[in-house]
Parts: C-alpha cells; structure tokens; sequence
C-alpha cells in the first residue's frame, strides 16, 4: 500500500460523499409534492408512480443510500489518520503556518455535514427518526455546540497566530477560504435547528448562535476573497496546480450563507410571525445568479487546468476540493426552483450538477484507491 502523509484536506472526500447525499434529498424537497417539513420516505406514493418517474425516484433514493454509506465510511477511514495527526509534531507546525493551516477546517466541515446527512437522507430512510425529530432535536443542538466552541475557539486561535507572525498576505490564497466555508457548514446547520425547532429556547438559542458564527463567516468570506483577488491581480497569479482546485470554493461559501438566511426566515416566520416570501425569492435568486457568473468566471480560470492537467492520469488530495462548488450549485437550485421560480431550467440545472458531481466523485476515489494500492495501478497514474 502506497502511504502519503496524511493531511487533513482527505476529510474533503468525506465532505464531497455527503454533499451528493444532500443533493437528491434537496431536489425532493423543493421540486417535489408532499406533506409540510422536511420530505421523508413516506411521502412518496411509490406505487403511484410508473416509467420514468418511478425510475427515477428509485435512482434518487439509491445515491442517498450509496453516498451516505460511502460519507460514513470514509469519515471512519480516515480517523485513524487523523488522529495520529493531531498527537504528532506535525500539528505544532501546520498551526504555525498560516499558508497550511485552513488544512485543519476539512476535519470540522465533514463533522458537521454528517449532522446534516443524518437530518436529511438518513431521516428521510428512518421513520422514527423522521416522527421523533423535535424529540433529538435538544440533544443534536447540544453535540453542535460542543462542535461549535471548538470550531471558532480553532478559527480564532489560527487567525492569532496569523496576526502574530506579520505573514505575508500576498501569499494567501483560495485555500483561505476554508475558514469561512467551515463557519458556514456550522451556521447552516444551528440555522436548520432554528427554523425546524418547536421549542422557542432551542429556535431562539440556535438562531442566535448561528447569526454570531454566521456574521464572522462572512467578515472573512469578504476580506478573504477580496484580498486573494487582489494578489491575483498584482501578479501573483493563482499558485500551482495543487491550489487551483480551490478557485471554486467561493460557490459553496454562497450557497451556505444563502441557505443560512433562508432558514433564518423560516425561523422568523415559524417563531415571530413574519410572512417572508418575497424574502426567500430574494436570497435565492440573487445567491444563484452570482454563483452562476462567478462559476463560469471560475471553469474560465480553469481552463488551462483542465486541458493540462486535471485529466491526465494524477492524484493530488486537494482535487477533492472540485466536489463541493458542483455540489453547490446544484442544491441552490433546487431552492431557487422552489422560492424563486418553477422552471425546468433550475431544474435541469439541479440534476445535471448532481451526475456531474457523481461522476467527479468517482473519478477521484478511483484515482485515490490507486494511489493507496487498493486496486491496481496503472503505469501513468503519478501520486502527489
């Protein structure tokens, strides 16, 4: 077997697994009929269905299930390393580095997104769980406030230490990023607690929680993004080839803070009477419409990368960062599908995302399992 040094950015493959989980679950739910909440299996009349239809619930169903196994599954296989990580000196070193350490954001992004692979596709599969969700929901808020303190106690704490070293900023790049993406996956998870909470302590606790994670998130979305583009257009270009992968994370930072305010309204409408339709429509479509430019403003980039480099026969772990922008775009449009406009264009896009990303996905676990010796390598394969 073929060990590279672990890095924390492997947890991306995790990460990337759940979010393809999420993506039928969300095009169910907003392009779908059913009863009020959160779609779950028993709202599908199975039997009602025929041909295409039938089909084709049957293959949302079945990426729930491959995805949430192969989420789970990686975030197993890789605790191990993780663990001998954060125990080695190679941790003290990685803190020390501003350039390395959102490196250590990858580990809390995938944490959190299996509370929300379990909210979403495993409810969806588990009645008991879909009937007695307001009865866990205490209990979830209190394992994602533990994660809450650590993950901004670990933001705060790296960006000390940037602050303390002088570094050069004209070094920071897309991978920068990953604070906010990290900040974001939390808030968009307290903002679902908000909005699905009957209790107005938890709603009330959550929301509030989430509005202070969610308002530093996007502090330093802005400042991040704005300084990257601003080394980019000093000359400094966008780095080698193993950090072009990371020009598309603005779009799953987007689509978190989207999400985060769209729950946010449901939380006001569910907790304080307000009546925000117009709101929603708002936040989607103008979400949706700067993640479309900016998503060909980025393949643009790309280009070169792609033609070069990405489909010749390599492996690099932070090419498991072209998951989630794709992952992304697709699951904000099926809520812009739903809170904007019902048309076959949203919805289109929606599911042509989703087979783009299952094909990505499975192109880099290949790549992966090569690398590690798992199946057989072929001569051409170059791991990195």
């Amino acid at each position: 077997m073929n060990k590279k040094p672990f890095s924390p950015l492997i947890f991306l493959s995790s990460l990337g697994a759940g979010g393809i989980s999420i993506m039928p679950f969300a095009f169910m739910q907003y392009t779908t009929e059913h009863g009020s909440g959160l779609i779950q299996r028993a709202d599908i009349n199975h039997n009602a269905l025929s041909g295409l239809s039938l089909l084709s619930q049957y293959g949302l169903e079945t990426i729930m299930l491959v995805f949430v196994t192969l989420h789970l599954l990686l975030t197993i296989a890789h605790v191990d390393g993780l663990w001998q990580f954060l125990r080695s000196d190679k941790l003290v070193k990685v803190i020390q580095d501003p350039l390395a350490s959102p490196a250590l954001m990858a580990p809390f992004i995938s944490i959190v997104m299996t509370m929300n692979v379990v909210i979403g596709p495993v409810r969806y599969f588990t009645p008991w769980l879909a009937n007695n969700l307001q009865t866990v929901m205490l209990p979830a808020l209190l394992f994602w406030s533990l994660i809450y303190v650590a993950l901004l106690t670990t933001v705060m704490y790296l960006l000390q230490q940037a602050f303390i070293q002088k570094f050069d900023v004209s070094k920071i790049s897309f991978s920068w990023l990953l604070h906010p993406f990290a900040i974001g996956m939390l808030t968009v998870t307290g903002m679902g607690f908000a909005a699905l909470a009957k209790s107005p302590i938890i709603a009330n606790t959550a929301a509030f929680m989430s509005l202070v994670s969610g308002s530093m998130g996007v502090f330093l979305l802005v400042i991040a993004t704005i300084i990257v583009f601003q080394n980019f257009f000093a000359g400094t270009g966008l780095g080698d080839k193993k950090a072009l992968p990371s020009v598309l994370i603005v779009i799953p930072n987007i689509t978190l803070y989207a999400i985060s305010a769209f729950r946010f309204g449901h939380y006001l409408e569910h907790q304080h009477g307000a009546h925000l339709d117009s709101y929603f429509a708002i936040v989607t479509a103008i979400s949706f419409a700067i993640e479309t430019w900016y998503l060909l403003f980025g393949l643009l980039l790309l280009k070169n990368y792609f033609k070069k480099d990405y489909f010749h026969q390599e492996y690099y772990v932070t090419q498991w960062g072209l998951i989630c922008p794709i992952v992304a775009y697709s699951v904000l449009a099926s809520f812009t599908y739903k809170a904007f406009m019902p048309s076959f264009i949203f919805y289109g896009l929606a599911i042509t995302f989703m087979l783009v990303a299952i094909v990505f996905f499975f192109d880099l676990i290949s790549r992966y399992l090569r690398c590690r010796g798992v199946i057989p390598q072929s001569k051409k394969m170059v791991c990195q």
